[in-house]
């Protein structure tokens, strides 16, 4: 398989930003009074809502773009869509990392780093 490491990369992608995002829209009361709480502090409290929102949007589009992504690369070879989900994925990695920053959660924004890594590694290799 030609693209086996994008392939192994988008379907990470896919179970984190899927599971995240139907999470968020299954329970979005609890969440989105879980974060309020956790950004209390921060100059971003009074844009929880919304921010949780954005969120939410991205974490899907970057979850089914991963999917389609896979399905193209494993049919065509075509990385268009990998590479869209490579970057909705590391936008929204960021995003959520300056989330965790600002709340000063910082095990919380190491975790996103982890994540972030091999998000970053899918567009080296897709720019090859």
């Amino acid at each position: 398989m030609e693209h086996l490491v994008e392939s192994i990369i988008l379907v990470l992608l896919a179970i984190v930003f899927l599971q995240s995002g139907i999470d968020k829209i299954l329970d979005w009361k609890g969440n989105l009074g879980w974060l309020k709480g956790h950004f209390a502090n921060t100059p971003i409290r009074n844009m929880v809502p919304i921010s949780l929102g954005l969120i939410t949007l991205l974490e899907i589009a970057s979850g089914v773009t991963a999917i389609i992504g896979i399905f193209m690369l494993c049919t065509s070879g075509n990385t268009c869509w990998a590479l869209i989900s490579g970057i909705l994925s590391a936008i929204t990695f960021l995003m959520l990392f300056l989330g965790q920053r600002l709340a000063k959660d910082y095990p919380g924004a190491q975790t996103i780093v982890i994540y972030l890594i091999p998000t970053v590694f899918l567009l080296y290799l897709l720019q090859g």
